[in-house]
């Protein structure tokens, strides 16, 4: 294999401008362009022009904004001179925000403020930091040797957190903006700041109704109290049939492979990283293990969380039995697990010996997202674990992923036969969607890097080699 004879100057270079990069990537935080809510909508097209217009000026050629009826924008570009005998990569993000409850965080959250060894704001990990340590990488390449050593082509989505609603639909108006012959995605996590990690799986979704009706209209409680079910008591005593004794959902677990089984155990999430992470609050600690690891449970086994409830609320109290109360459960499903599975699974459990003679009802209402699991074998993943070795000091750990990323079933469904790397700039203590996220900045540093790196490695194997 032959590689680019600036490849190492091009990574002092990246790292020398690391600070610039780094503004360029405040410069972008400072724009609240949250996907879910209409009063933000100028600011996601904003920051997608910010975008489009500023990766044109570095090189890129045919930088635009691909535009649907409904939908917001995805930035795209692309960098075709490196010659056929090259591979095309395709690199993935997303611009938009998940949004913020200002008052729980502890800088102004779209201000990116650096205390320490981390830069807080919304999106500074999720997805910011992960596509920018790209074009830190990039803006090396084009200032020291004119440009990437393999063809390249970026999309920036604007509704990753929304769901990625519209995205198919960008593929199928857009298929030349895909075509490519590996795929770089980056929105996911690293074990620790010292563990670099290639996400290979993730939980599919579930939401469902849970509701238990008793009465035709709410009753007076204390003259129908002791003699009429209460539908709120049902509810909750229903709920926890869906858990065991340690508090974890009970229902639906699955058998998981040896080799994955091994590879959980050897990724060790400290309690003190579990109780910073997670908020865990002085006195409640980790759910035990048990006889499995924490990455079993928190990446392929299903869990269970109550997400919305119609119980009534301490503002609006009233002494009544109500006649009928309902909850939204949210079930993260194992990432080979469907949606019928777990279903069939919750109805089992829950539609027998109703407390007090209640009706029942289950059905699936919101959200609903596939799992996914990937084997990764083949050149590529070897090239990106040579990048690696050169940037953290050691390969990519395999890991996965408990949350449900739609758009990464979605390109494992679309382009499965390709090889797709999942890297990104999250940590167990970055708390992505919640209050102070933040990126750790060693953590992108070596990100930048590693992408110097990547290129020149995917680039090295040339078209005919990169699938194996």
């Amino acid at each position: 294999m032959s590689h680019h004879p600036q490849v190492d100057a091009v990574a002092a270079l990246a790292d020398s401008q690391r600070a610039e990069t780094l503004d360029l990537l405040c410069s972008y935080l400072r724009i609240p362009a949250i996907s879910c809510l209409e009063a933000h909508r100028p600011d996601v097209e904003r920051l997608a022009v910010k975008v489009r217009d500023e990766i044109a000026d570095m090189g890129f050629d045919n930088a635009r904004l691909l535009e649907l009826p409904g939908a917001h924008p995805c930035v795209a570009a692309e960098w075709l001179h490196a010659g056929s005998d090259k591979p095309t990569v395709l690199i993935y993000g997303h611009l938009d925000l998940q949004p913020v409850e200002p008052e729980n965080w502890r800088t102004d959250p779209h201000t990116p403020t650096v205390v320490g060894d981390r830069l807080y704001a919304r999106g500074a990990a999720d997805d910011m930091g992960g596509w920018v340590s790209h074009i830190g990488a990039l803006r090396a390449w084009f200032a020291l040797a004119g440009g990437p050593p393999c063809n390249l082509k970026l999309i920036i989505e604007g509704e990753e957190e929304i769901g990625s609603p519209n995205l198919e639909r960008f593929m199928d108006a857009h298929p030349s903006a895909f075509a490519s012959d590996v795929m770089v995605l980056t929105d996911c996590e690293n074990p620790s700041t010292e563990i670099p990690g290639l996400t290979v799986s993730l939980r599919g979704l579930l939401e469902v109704k849970l509701t238990c009706s008793a009465l035709s209209a709410d009753v007076h409680s204390g003259l129908w109290g002791g003699m009429v079910p209460d539908v709120s008591m049902a509810l909750t005593q229903l709920i926890t049939r869906l858990s065991d004794a340690d508090g974890r959902m009970a229902v639906g677990r699955v058998e998981v492979d040896e080799a994955r089984k091994a590879a959980g155990q050897n990724i060790v999430f400290a309690d003190a990283v579990i109780r910073e992470g997670a908020h865990l609050i002085d006195g409640v600690d980790p759910l035990p293990v048990r006889d499995r690891s924490a990455a079993e449970w928190m990446w392929w086994q299903p869990s269970v969380t109550v997400v919305a409830t119609t119980l009534p609320t301490l503002e609006r109290k009233k002494n009544a039995l109500r006649r009928e109360a309902s909850a939204i459960l949210s079930v993260r499903l194992a990432p080979e697990q469907t949606a019928d599975e777990m279903l069939a699974a919750l109805r089992e459990v829950l539609l027998v010996q109703p407390p007090a003679g209640v009706d029942v009802a289950l059905a699936a209402d919101g959200w609903s997202g596939e799992g996914w699991l990937y084997t990764p074998k083949g050149p590529a993943f070897e090239a990106a674990d040579r990048a690696y070795e050169k940037a953290w000091g050691r390969p990519l750990v395999q890991v996965g992923v408990g949350g449900s990323i739609p758009f990464v079933a979605l390109f494992g469904r679309r382009f499965g036969d390709l090889p797709l790397i999942l890297n990104g700039v999250m940590d167990p203590v970055t708390t992505a969607h919640g209050p102070n996220e933040s990126l750790h900045l060693g953590i992108f540093r070596k990100a930048i890097a590693a992408n110097v790196y990547l290129l020149d490695e995917l680039a090295a194997l040339g078209s005919t080699l990169i699938s194996g």
